[in-house]
């Protein structure tokens, strides 16, 4: 792992992505920044009335998401993302290639149970089935991880630490 590290803390609505991301930033003592923060009003108003995001709408996001890792690159930082497809990851790496993905996973019914249960997300739970049609996840080339979020924050921040610390392939 870099002296620095940067890492984006991926995957669908209610999987635990800023929870995470934020202890994580805690333990490695670099800033933490959410992504969904850099969504335009516009974005928010769609995802708010329940209408899923087309790459018009993410572009100018990722760009962003991309920027502030290539800003950060000499103090580190972990944001959480949902970097959903591949083409989204490439953009972000385009700004900032030593990113690594952390990618949070989990079965359809606990996040469904997750995003029910939680209150003013502008996130709706019924937007998790298009953004679990819409998830590809990381390929073999691609610098990062799957971690399953069926364990506490805690386990899943020293489970993405070792695992950052480890040689990266």
């Amino acid at each position: 792992m870099n002296a620095a590290p940067l890492v984006c803390v991926m995957g669908v609505s209610a999987v635990g992505k800023s929870t995470v991301g934020i202890a994580l930033s805690d333990a490695l003592g670099v800033p933490f920044v959410d992504a969904d923060s850099l969504h335009s009003e516009a974005n928010r108003s769609k995802m708010n009335a329940g209408i899923p995001l087309v790459d018009d709408d993410r572009w100018p996001w990722l760009d962003a998401v991309g920027a502030g890792f290539a800003a950060a690159a000499d103090t580190g930082l972990v944001m959480a993302c949902s970097a959903l497809r591949r083409a989204y990851r490439d953009r972000i790496r385009a700004a900032a290639p030593d990113v690594v993905f952390a990618h949070l996973h989990g079965p359809r019914e606990l996040l469904l149970a997750r995003a029910t249960a939680r209150v003013d997300h502008f996130m709706p739970p019924s937007l998790l089935d298009s953004q679990l049609d819409t998830l590809e996840p990381l390929g073999a080339d691609e610098t990062g991880f799957v971690v399953t979020v069926d364990r506490t924050p805690d386990v899943l921040v020293a489970e993405i630490a070792e695992r950052l610390a480890a040689p990266q392939d």
